[in-house]
């Protein structure tokens, strides 16, 4: 990196701190400081909702995973829209009629306490391993591009947001949103015209994405109803749709975005708003992997893209061996790349037999090359188990750092921290709020002045930012970054979900029996979890959010009908 990268990058990240900390200083009350004294527009809020799920590990993880599968995994947002808006005429106006801080205080009042306190145990569990996944997540591959050591990327991270998000609460995180979401959508925007020029040089726009067609990139849909397969319409319009409700309207991550809104209406505008945009968005950031992808048919693709694990592999006892699937894959990537350019060519002759042909050769180009980068994986971890194998989140910060012109590395840079930034302080800021409310207002300390809560709030936001640097100075990743926190979150959403479809639409049942039929549900899910990873069911995860839900329906029905009449009226 360049200085003035480094001046890009640690300027636009200081100055939204800053800018944060000195426009919400002095929060003098608990609602400021939790839900912002509800004096937010639609825009902000819907800035704001979108700024929570866009993480780093979005532009890092999401592009990577265009550029390895294609765009099928768009199909996971095609529940979203709907879910929007179940949530804008159900959820909303409940939480503004009840006036709650969080979304848990419903639970009691329609249940009773333990069920309130288990759903926000279950929250409090998912969202703080989730907050050291989204500061690791970034952490890990920063730390080897830009130089610093991964504890003190880690730390880096954590302080920044801790400072902000202890000083302004909620205010401070909309606030920086704004700024966040500027930012991350220039250095998007500017990153894939950049990628669009360096394209012309072989192909045009047209022409790349007909190319990346006929690799099996563009293939968007799969109509095919598979519990295997991990990303099909079915698995996103159901297990999709299941998720995004848990996620928005019972996550208090996403639920204090929109209950700082000045109206019902500002509020419903908002979670609207995110639903309009958020598939677009997705749909961008997966095609510029896609890009990505079709740029290196025609520049040397590396036989792994993380540069740690490479340069260490030259210089190990097994660097033969590597240097021979070097010189294997070398080969490949020139007839790969002699291949692409002939499909080209008869891509603008539209002979569709040759066409056809020559796609069948690429394909088993595409084979080929999986299997030699699996062989590099495997000789990788034998040489040196702690070595970062899965390398598609190194893709797009490669093209990053070897690709962009000065100043635009920096920024694109700032871009990943400040999406880090942004959906961390907005998960500390729920931790806070749920563990003061719902647990030490509700169980320890029922009365106390305002400055008392506030001061519990902040304390708390300091101990889970705390804890969420503590765990990821000690977390390992597993599979890619973005279906990481998706599968964490598809562990807890559904049994959450569950409880609150019950509270909302099953209006007989009563709170014990919720509150076993929740725990037996949990206990369901993972299970079927842990059976899917040892390989002796094969259930994808995005079902699981449908299974759980579904589960706390069924075992809430059947209980409140064989429970003692004393047991149920608790």
């Amino acid at each position: 990196m360049t200085q003035v990268d480094w001046i890009i990058m640690l300027g636009t990240l200081f100055f939204i701190v800053g800018y944060g900390i000195w426009k919400t200083r002095g929060q003098k009350n608990i609602g400021g400081f939790l839900k912002g004294d509800n004096q937010d527009r639609w825009w902000v809020i819907g800035l704001s909702v979108m700024a929570t799920q866009a993480s780093a590990i979005t532009f890092l993880s999401t592009p990577g995973q265009g550029y390895e599968d294609g765009m099928r995994f768009l199909q996971f947002y095609f529940g979203l829209p709907l879910a929007m808006i179940i949530i804008a005429v159900v959820f909303i106006p409940l939480y503004y009629r009840l006036k709650v801080y969080t979304a848990y205080e419903f639970l009691e009042r329609r249940f009773d306490r333990k069920t309130r306190v288990f759903t926000a145990m279950l929250f409090l569990l998912q969202r703080g391993l989730a907050a050291g996944i989204t500061i690791y997540a970034p952490a890990i591959i920063l730390s080897q591009i830009i130089g610093w050591s991964l504890s003190f990327t880690v730390i880096f991270i954590g302080v920044l947001v801790i400072l902000y998000t202890v000083t302004g609460g909620t205010k401070a995180v909309t606030q920086t949103h704004k700024q966040q979401m500027a930012v991350i959508f220039t250095g998007m925007f500017i990153a894939f015209g950049v990628l669009i020029w360096h394209l012309s040089e072989y192909a045009s726009f047209g022409e790349s994405l007909q190319l990346a067609g006929k690799m099996g990139r563009m293939n968007i849909i799969d109509l095919e109803f598979d519990l295997s397969n991990r990303y099909n319409i079915w698995s996103g319009l159901i297990g999709g749709l299941f998720l995004q409700l848990a996620y928005f309207g019972t996550d208090q991550s996403q639920v204090q975005r929109y209950l700082s809104g000045s109206s019902v209406k500002q509020s419903r505008m908002g979670l609207m708003f995110n639903g309009l945009m958020k598939i677009p968005m997705q749909f961008f950031i997966l095609i510029t992997g896609v890009l990505v992808f079709v740029l290196f048919q025609f520049e040397k693709e590396p036989l792994h893209f993380n540069n740690v694990a490479s340069t260490y592999m030259e210089q190990s006892a097994s660097k033969e061996e590597w240097q021979a699937l070097q010189g294997e894959y070398q080969m490949m990537w020139e007839e790969k790349k002699s291949q692409s350019q002939t499909m080209l060519q008869l891509l603008s002759s539209g002979d569709e037999a040759a066409i056809n042909q020559q796609q069948e050769l690429l394909l088993q180009s595409l084979e080929k090359r999986s299997e030699l980068k699996n062989r590099a994986t495997e000789v990788i971890a034998e040489t040196n188990p702690s070595l970062e194998t899965r390398d598609h989140d190194y893709i797009f910060i490669t093209y990053i750092m070897n690709y962009l012109p000065i100043g635009l590395v920096g920024l694109l840079l700032a871009v990943i921290f400040s999406a880090a930034m942004s959906s961390t302080s907005a998960e500390l800021n729920a931790l806070a709020s749920t563990t003061t409310v719902d647990m030490y207002k509700r169980n320890f300390k029922q009365e106390g002045s305002e400055k008392h809560f506030l001061n519990a709030s902040k304390i708390f936001t300091l101990i889970f930012g705390l804890l969420a640097i503590g765990f990821a100075l000690t977390a390992s990743l597993f599979e890619n970054l973005i279906q990481a926190v998706n599968i964490l979150g598809s562990l807890f959403y559904g049994t959450i979900l569950g409880i609150f479809i019950v509270a909302f639409f099953m209006r007989k049942i009563r709170g014990h029996a919720v509150f076993i039929a929740a725990i037996f549900a949990e206990i369901a899910v993972i299970t079927i979890y842990l059976l899917q990873r040892a390989e002796i069911l094969h259930i994808e995860y995005l079902w699981l959010n449908l299974i759980g839900c579904g589960l706390v329906m069924i075992f809430s029905f059947m209980l409140q009908a064989v429970l003692p009449k004393k047991q149920l009226q608790q």
